[in-house]
């Protein structure tokens, strides 16, 4: 019983969240969601942000505009799948 409970709530956090992954998941989509949770949370925290922009010399608004440019493609180019 433990067993299917536990498999049910795996499954709802899969569907609600798409960081979690599940059985299909490539590791670069696995990368891609990693670095777009963590851009988003420096963009959503200022201290981060703060201490992003102190290290790189440069504005907030500069480092912020630039994370949210990275979020689009992260990891670079997705590789190519052999079933395609």
């Amino acid at each position: 019983m433990d067993r299917l409970n536990i498999n049910s709530q795996i499954e709802h956090l899969q569907s609600k969240y798409i960081g979690t992954g599940h059985a299909d998941t490539i590791k670069h989509e696995w990368l891609s969601n990693q670095h777009r949770d963590t851009y988003a949370s420096i963009i959503g925290h200022h201290p981060l942000l703060s201490y992003v922009s102190v290290a790189e010399n440069e504005c907030t608004a500069r480092v912020k505009s630039n994370l949210l440019e990275k979020m689009v493609s992260p990891t670079g180019p997705p590789p190519v799948r052999e079933d395609q």
